[in-house]
Parts: structure tokens; C-alpha cells; sequence
């Protein structure tokens, strides 16, 4: 019989006991955040379970054991029977545009747990799980996913790192935000610099829907959405093209680098936001590693199989592999441009 080490096995097991505790909490993040728990409790300050009851028309018995949860998580302060957040703590889960904001990645989680029997099948027959028979709350919980970084980063550092970008933009630009999702991050670029022009192009109808929606409700004119693919999108003469979270979905994304470098103007600029990565997979062995890939196993890679040739590079691509994708479509410089613990910035020209 093979000898346990017993000090290994309790760090082993230890280490699952937090896993686990994380994933039954998934739900209760969730349960918090729509019914208002945490918003109320920020907005309130220390409460009873009782009066948190009554503040957001909850049963007393169910906030009860919801806040004893949170204070067992860590996720909220108890002190003598009153429940509150920190400002850490509100920063996390009570503030939406805060850049630690991570309700989005709860949702992605339960999405992702929806989807395994979709994924678990593919395992067997190395077919992909389309981006629309995703799990019906994928597309939402991915926008919110991304959310926090787009709204803290992208105009005030990512498109400032770009040679000569901003002032393009700021003279008046034309754009192209390819793979756009629910267009978040088209319609901050667009409210940034309103004398450009933004097109936002996405594969799936239903995302480009709620993109042209958000636009409305947000009353921003000088950008349109439409359904197009990355290696094929209608438009020539861009001054920047931006991907942002999606070149390494795509089936073929050598064809969508080539098809980028057609579209672009002489002097254009194509910004490639993907995932941080190290090349290596002992690179990629940290927190950041183990969500990317695990998120990447069940989204990005049945995403990618299960269009074109299905080159399925992955979340943790790394920027060498990158790299050699874009320098494929004809780009001659490649560098990065800006970086944050969850994102590169790739400039491409």
C-alpha cells in the first residue's frame, strides 16, 4: 500500500474544505446580490437579521442563516448580533463599478455549473458547445464578468497606452469593436470620445441585440451594432479595431488577424485585450491560472471547437502564442501595451 504523508494530505484536504465552501457559497453570493442583501447592508449599516428582513422583504429565518454564511465566509462583518460591511468588503460585492467588483464571476460559476453536462459530453466527442447553446445566463454573466475591468481600465489606461490613439479618437475615429458581446465595452469607448464613430460586430444575434438595447437606453448616437464574424465583418478604412476576452474563442483566428489587417487603415491600430498568461503552464500555476483555465475548459475551448477549424487556443494562450496568431494576419509590430492582474493589452500594427 502506498505510504500517506499525512502532513500533505491534510493540506490537501484542507485546501478542497476552502474549495468547497467557495462553491456552496456560489448561491448565496447570488441570492445576496439580487435580493438586494448586500446593496441594503451597505446602504444601511449594521443590521439585525430581523431588520434586514424588513428592510428588503426577505423572511427573517432565511437572512438569518444567509448572514451567518457570509460571516462564516468572510464575506460580511458580524459583531454582537448586528451585521455589516467593510468598506473591503462593499468594494467586492456592493460596489458595481468598483475594479474588485466580482459578482460577475459568481454568476459565470453558475453558469459554468450549468453547462457541464453540455461540456461533459463534449469530452467524449471532441466536438465544441456553441457560444449560443451556452447555458442561458453565459451571456449576461460574461458582460458582468468583464465589466469591472472594462469600466476602471479601458479609457483611462488601455487606449492612453496605445501609440497615438487617443488622439485619433479624440479628432474623430472610425472603430470597430470585433466580438463585441453586449457591446460594454463599445459603448464606453463611444461615450468617451463622441466624435468617433464605433461599430460593434458580434457572431451571435442575441448578444448584438442587447448591445443595440444597452446603446439606446444609454442614449449614445454615434455607435451601431451588427452581426458579423471576426474573419469576415463588412467595413474597410478603420483607424482601430479593438478584441477584447475573445480572440483566443475563435475557431480560426488566424483568419480573423488576416481579415483585421484588411480592414484597418494605413497607419491603423488593432488592440488585442486578452487574458494575463504566462507561456508556460508552470507560468499559469497561481490563482489567476487556475480560474482562467478551469473557466477556459468550459467555455472558451467548446466555444472555439465548435466553430470553423477550431484552433481553440484557450484562455491561457500566453502572449508568445498570441502573438504568432497576430503576426500571422500580417502584422509586422507587437507589443504590450498595458497590463493589469487579469488582462494584456496587445498592440498590434
Amino acid at each position: 500500500m502506498t505510504q500517506i504523508d499525512e502532513t500533505k494530505l491534510n493540506e490537501l484536504v484542507g485546501r478542497v474544505l476552502g474549495d468547497l465552501g467557495g462553491a456552496f457559497g456560489v448561491p448565496l453570493v447570488r441570492i445576496g446580490d439580487k435580493l438586494g442583501l448586500y446593496d441594503t447592508l451597505k446602504k444601511n449599516g449594521p443590521a439585525t437579521a430581523e431588520e434586514l428582513a424588513a428592510s428588503t422583504g426577505c423572511a427573517p429565518r432565511y437572512v438569518r442563516e444567509w448572514l451567518s454564511a457570509q460571516a462564516a465566509s468572510g464575506y460580511v462583518r458580524h459583531e454582537k448580533g448586528r451585521f455589516s460591511l467593510t468598506p473591503e468588503q462593499a468594494y467586492v460585492f456592493a460596489e458595481p463599478d468598483s475594479p474588485v467588483n466580482l459578482i460577475g464571476a459568481f454568476d459565470t460559476a453558475a453558469a459554468m455549473g450549468e453547462n457541464q453536462a453540455k461540456v461533459q459530453a463534449a469530452f467524449k466527442t471532441g466536438k465544441g458547445v456553441a457560444w449560443g447553446e451556452q447555458a442561458g445566463c453565459m451571456f449576461c454573466a460574461v458582460a458582468r464578468l468583464f465589466r469591472p475591468g472594462y469600466v476602471n481600465a479601458l479609457v483611462q489606461e488601455w487606449l492612453p497606452a496605445l501609440d497615438g490613439v487617443v488622439d485619433k479618437l479624440k479628432a474623430g475615429a472610425k472603430v470597430a469593436d470585433v466580438g463585441c458581446g453586449h457591446g460594454l465595452s463599445t459603448i464606453l469607448m463611444a461615450q468617451a470620445f463622441p466624435k468617433s464613430r464605433f461599430t460593434g460586430y458580434d457572431f451571435h444575434p442575441a448578444s448584438i441585440a442587447a448591445a443595440t438595447a444597452h446603446a439606446l437606453a444609454h442614449g449614445v448616437e454615434n455607435v451601431a451594432f451588427e452581426v458579423g464574424r471576426a474573419q469576415d465583418f463588412p467595413g474597410r478604412g478603420f483607424d482601430l479595431i479593438t478584441c477584447f476576452d475573445c480572440l483566443h474563442d475563435m475557431g480560426d483566428p488566424q483568419a480573423a488577424a488576416a481579415h483585421v489587417r484588411k480592414a484597418l487603415s494605413d497607419g491603423g491600430t488593432w488592440m488585442v485585450v486578452e487574458p494575463m498568461a504566462g507561456n508556460t503552464l508552470e507560468d499559469n500555476i497561481n490563482p489567476v491560472g487556475r480560474l482562467y483555465y478551469s473557466a477556459s475548459t468550459m467555455i472558451c475551448v467548446p466555444t472555439s471547437l465548435a466553430q470553423e477549424t477550431g484552433l481553440a487556443l484557450g484562455a491561457q494562450a500566453g502572449e508568445e502564442r498570441l502573438a504568432d496568431v497576430i503576426r500571422s494576419g500580417g502584422f509586422r509590430t507587437i507589443r504590450r501595451a498595458a497590463q493589469t492582474p487579469l488582462n494584456m493589452v496587445l498592440e498590434a500594427t
